[in-house]
């Protein structure tokens, strides 16, 4: 029987099962990408999608809110519980959102952050000059240490007491190190400073106990909730007790009008799958992927940033291979593995064509693949990498990487029923 969008829309019926064809078939390495369950999936794609619910818990603008209510409810109590948080709000849009509704909690127009800067690994909502945030507020921009590819407090501390920042930001999106929290909020108290740390990127290793949580350190937390979370595409704001009704009020009515439900309802089930044993296991299987993965990368001569990583993801220099990030990049999607070109420390090349490559293992964690399996795609960056030019090459790499992709299908659900446990 056909399905009803197979019948009503043929044309994107056909569209979105070719991009499920190459989710299944390609060898995902976007560390900010990764898989839903089955279960996350069907919530999102629920009769939430019908429903309006401005407001919070209890105070709403429209009726019909008895489920909606305890839906929220449950998504902000597994929230607080899995961070150990004070307060948890889980109705932004997106991460991007989150940050603005944070700013805005604690902050005035004019007043002067302070975040890692986009080339060095930072995110455009953490002050980058392209970004409404640096418009909105004065922005200074710390680096990392280009040689070392990690922070160096001393002079972090010393820009901010040049600057006095009334906000510092601790997070990334291309920092392959565990971020020690405690010291950037050490900074902050130092000059009068709230602290926002922004987890998207590793939310999931900061759940595991994998990765330190900032949840003691920092006024505010905000994160994306897919990722190596593994749910649905939103944002969530955790944050101390006394700054509940500011991070709320910021949220709505200060950036946003009605929440998705149908997204929040899927970020309660992610939460719940993240409250497992199971989920545990997933996340310090990430980081014994990314560490064997960079260990092997680096035997085939890839210069990595850092020299190794810490966490899900690398940042990959090419300079010492010749070959622009993306150009390696499109040659590895013709051989069916996805990553993103990318900055690296001081770049000397344009962040339209520069001399890095992103790349991280949620994705392939999530299909089950292990150390053995990052052997074989190291040993496969070494094979493009020398020819990047070579269709014929290419076009076998990519029937081994389909290949590979059918041993370790993508799964439907990852939490084992709690009646089926021990079957």
């Amino acid at each position: 029987m056909l399905s009803a969008l197979e019948k009503y829309d043929p044309q994107i019926f056909e569209l979105l099962s070719q991009e499920r064809a190459r989710q299944s078939g390609s060898i995902r390495l976007i560390a900010s990408e990764n898989y839903v369950s089955r279960a996350v999936m069907q919530a999102t794609g629920s009769c939430m999608t019908n429903k309006y619910a401005e407001g919070y818990p209890g105070k709403r603008y429209y009726e019909g809110q008895q489920v909606t209510d305890l839906i929220e409810t449950i998504a902000i109590e597994r929230a607080k519980k899995i961070f150990k948080a004070d307060h948890a709000n889980v109705q932004s849009y997106s991460g991007s959102v989150a940050n603005l509704a944070a700013y805005t909690a604690l902050l005035e127009p004019g007043d002067t952050i302070m975040g890692l800067s986009l080339p060095y690994g930072g995110h455009l909502t953490h002050g980058w000059k392209a970004s409404l945030t640096s418009k909105i507020y004065n922005s200074v921009q710390y680096e990392v240490e280009p040689d070392t590819g990690r922070f160096d407090f001393n002079k972090i501390e010393e820009l901010a007491k040049k600057h006095k920042p009334r906000m510092i930001i601790s997070g990334a999106t291309a920092y392959c190190r565990e971020i020690d929290f405690s010291k950037f909020a050490e900074i902050a108290k130092s000059v009068g400073a709230y602290h926002l740390s922004d987890i998207a990127h590793i939310s999931g290793l900061v759940i595991a106990g994998i990765h330190q949580s900032p949840v003691p350190y920092a006024d505010i937390v905000s994160t994306t909730t897919h990722k190596t979370l593994r749910g649905p595409r939103g944002g969530m704001l955790l944050c101390k007790a006394e700054h509940a009704k500011a991070v709320d009020k910021a949220v709505f009515p200060g950036i946003q009008g009605g929440p998705h439900m149908h997204t929040m309802t899927a970020i309660a089930v992610a939460l719940a799958e993240a409250d497992t044993a199971e989920f545990v296991n997933y996340a310090k299987q990430i980081v014994s992927n990314a560490k064997r993965l960079a260990e092997k990368l680096m035997e085939y001569g890839f210069d990595l940033v850092s020299g190794g990583t810490d966490n899900h993801l690398m940042l990959i220099d090419l300079r010492s291979k010749n070959i622009p990030g993306k150009l390696f990049a499109k040659a590895l999607g013709r051989a069916g593995i996805v990553t993103n070109y990318n900055t690296i420390p001081n770049d000397p090349a344009s962040p339209f064509n520069p001399s890095g490559l992103r790349i991280g293992t949620p994705a392939v964690t999530t299909r089950g693949m292990k150390e053995e399996q990052m052997d074989q795609i190291a040993a496969t960056f070494k094979k493009v990498a020398e020819n990047v030019d070579n269709e014929a090459v290419l076009e076998q790499v990519r029937k081994e990487m389909l290949l590979l992709c059918s041993n370790f299908p993508v799964p439907d659900h990852f939490i084992i029923p709690p009646e089926k446990k021990g079957v």
